[in-house]
């Protein structure tokens, strides 16, 4: 198994020579602001993608944590700069395991952003039991400034899902809570926003009764969010660094929010890297899914390789011993595709 899928918050495509993004210097293309101030959206070096228009709907996706490995470095900034070079190589491994489901029936805009490194979100998660903290200003700052850009000069109007996995989705979540409270007009046009790999709580929605969680497969203008995590996590009640008090996950194999259990024939096909080639493709590894409603996680018994002794004291210590959170999306990949395809067809019959 490649060094990207284990220690890492998400899946890449390629493995990486990862540098320090301490400087920007060997990759000067994307504006950097000075300081604090927000990010110019104007300039398309700081998109990963801006697509062009062949679709009604679009997809605003927000990039998971991939300064990871370069953040613990000795005097690495809890922040990654604009071309960070570890987010850089990153990024298009995410696009293809992550972003890439919602392609096919949707224009995918994915923004860079100065997202908060492993190491300090994990500081911030130690001292105050989540990591929200570590990205209320720099990063929700970028991704706002990035949203009324989008707004005011791509959308036109379309509906739109929202997206993310892990930081992505924490502050997809933060977005839901804020901006779009505060842009109610733009919420209107929302299809689902899928907050998958990190918590929506009961708290969460009783504070903000504009937030509406999915209750089934179509529902439209509501949140999909799970954890995934392995028996053993359950079994130990493990400390997971995206699994709050109150969480509440849906299952992605049969839609539903009680502890009905889904067995992996109902799974449409994972997307996991080939042993041989790092390639990923659509595969079986026994995915199945049911959620442990008082942890508020779905549970699975898909296969797992053992993560070398090196990174094995990385991952039990942000998710837990048998935390499966790498795999949120390639677990139920063709799932997510075939979902995104029901809830734009219900938003589109309204």
């Amino acid at each position: 198994m490649k060094m990207w899928m284990l220690a890492a918050i998400l899946i890449c495509g390629t493995t990486t020579v990862l540098t320090s993004c301490s400087s920007n210097d060997d990759n000067p293309s994307p504006v950097t602001p000075e300081k604090s101030d927000a990010i110019d959206y104007s300039q398309k070096a700081n998109w990963y993608q801006i697509p062009k228009i062949t679709k009604e709907y679009d997809t605003f996706y927000i990039l998971a944590t991939e300064y990871v490995v370069s953040s613990m470095e000795e005097g690495a900034p809890d922040y990654a700069p604009i071309g960070c070079p570890e987010v850089m190589e990153k990024t298009p491994g995410e696009y293809e395991a992550h972003a890439s489901a919602y392609e096919d029936l949707t224009n995918v805009f994915v923004p860079f952003y100065r997202q908060a490194g492993l190491k300090h979100a994990g500081e911030v998660w130690k001292e105050t039991g989540n990591s929200e903290a570590a990205l209320t200003g720099m990063p929700y700052g970028d991704i706002t400034a990035a949203l009324d850009y989008y707004f005011k000069n791509y959308n036109q109007g379309r509906p739109f899902i929202i997206a993310g996995h892990s930081q992505g989705s924490a502050i997809t979540k933060l977005v839901l809570m804020k901006y779009f409270k505060e842009h109610p007009d733009y919420y209107k046009r929302m299809i689902a926003a899928y907050v998958i790999g990190y918590s929506v709580t009961k708290d969460d929605l009783k504070a903000n009764p504009h937030m509406k969680f999915a209750t089934g497969e179509s529902d439209t203008g509501v949140i999909v969010s799970w954890n995934t995590e392995g028996p053993k996590n359950v079994e130990v009640n493990a400390k997971n660094f995206v699994v709050l008090p109150g969480a509440i996950s849906i299952n992605p194999l049969n839609w539903k929010l009680d502890d009905t259990y889904a067995p992996a024939s109902l799974n449409l096909g994972s997307f996991m890297p080939n042993a041989e080639t790092g390639k990923n493709e659509i595969t079986d590894v026994g995915a199945d899914a049911q959620v442990n409603v008082e942890r508020g996680v779905v549970v699975t018994n898909a296969i797992s390789e053992p993560l070398p002794e090196e990174l094995a004291e990385i991952a039990n210590t942000f998710f837990g011993p048998d935390g499966r959170h790498a795999n949120d999306y390639s677990y139920y990949y063709n799932n997510i595709k075939d979902n995104v395809a029901k809830r734009i067809a219900a938003y589109k019959a309204k």
